[in-house]
């Protein structure tokens, strides 16, 4: 079945480094996003309640964004990408969340990027 690619806006009150490391690396990634993640080379092995899914880390741009490919989507052109963007005039920091679901699915991928983007503003105290 052919996903459907969606888009999201946060509003985040924190650095862009620091919003940078929180989703680039390990560690960053356990404080909000899973459990645990294991990384071996450009591969993330995220584990949520004892499942775990690998996602390929397949571009990023320090202090900017960050696009991984989920591998069990095999060769479809599908990814999950968060971009860091500042605003010049009000110097506001958001995050663009670039993600793919199931057709129907969308109310139920907003609501987990909401809950996740909630415990990041909690772990960077934004």
């Amino acid at each position: 079945m052919t996903k459907k690619e969606i888009h999201f806006e946060f509003f985040i009150k924190a650095s862009t480094h620091t919003i940078y490391n929180c989703i680039s690396n390990p560690s960053g990634l356990e404080e909000w996003f899973a459990d645990k993640v294991n990384i071996k080379g450009d591969e993330y092995t995220f584990l949520w309640e004892g499942e775990a899914k690998t996602a390929k880390l397949v571009s990023t741009k320090k202090d900017q964004f960050v696009r991984f490919h989920w591998l069990e989507d095999g060769k479809e052109k599908t990814f999950f990408e968060i971009k860091i963007t500042k605003d010049e005039m009000t110097g506001d920091i958001s995050l663009h969340i670039t993600d793919f679901c199931e057709d129907g699915e969308e109310k139920e991928s907003e609501l987990l990027w909401e809950s996740a983007i909630e415990n990041l503003r909690h772990a960077v105290g934004g």
